[in-house]
């Protein structure tokens, strides 16, 4: 099972949404910004990663909002593990993506997000967080 963390990032009762560009896997589907967990890593520290590698960011990781597990149709498994993301220093840097755009809740189900998120940006578009949950 791949592990992930991604990170939902708030200004202005916004989110920040990503882009995949069409080089990556699942090309042009949007997602929040984040990455694989490396092995000996720490949630926490692998997104730090992420969002510096990724957005040129220094983020102060919060609370675990939402843990999915979910299966791709082609057998892939993942574990997604979200963070609550208010505050970071330096300047948003589109390093990686397509595009990078702020989103309101509510916006969220007019994009092409991976399928994996889903059950996320239902519960953000109803205006409310999920519990740590199970798909596949």
């Amino acid at each position: 099972m791949k592990r992930v963390v991604a990170a939902l990032i708030w200004q202005d009762g916004q989110i920040l949404i990503c882009q995949r560009t069409r080089h990556q896997p699942m090309p042009h589907k949007w997602e929040f910004p984040g990455g694989k967990i490396e092995e000996g890593e720490q949630p926490r520290d692998a997104l730090r990663r992420e969002l510096e590698e990724e957005l040129g960011i220094q983020a102060l990781i919060g609370d675990e909002v939402a843990r999915i597990h979910y299966q791709y149709p082609n057998g892939t498994s993942v574990e997604l593990r979200f963070f609550d993301v208010r505050v970071y220093s330096g300047e948003l840097e589109n390093r990686i993506f397509q595009q990078i755009a702020w989103a309101r809740p509510a916006q969220l189900p007019t994009y092409d997000f991976l399928e994996a998120d889903w059950e996320l940006i239902k519960s953000l578009a109803e205006g409310h967080l999920p519990k740590k949950s199970s798909n596949s």
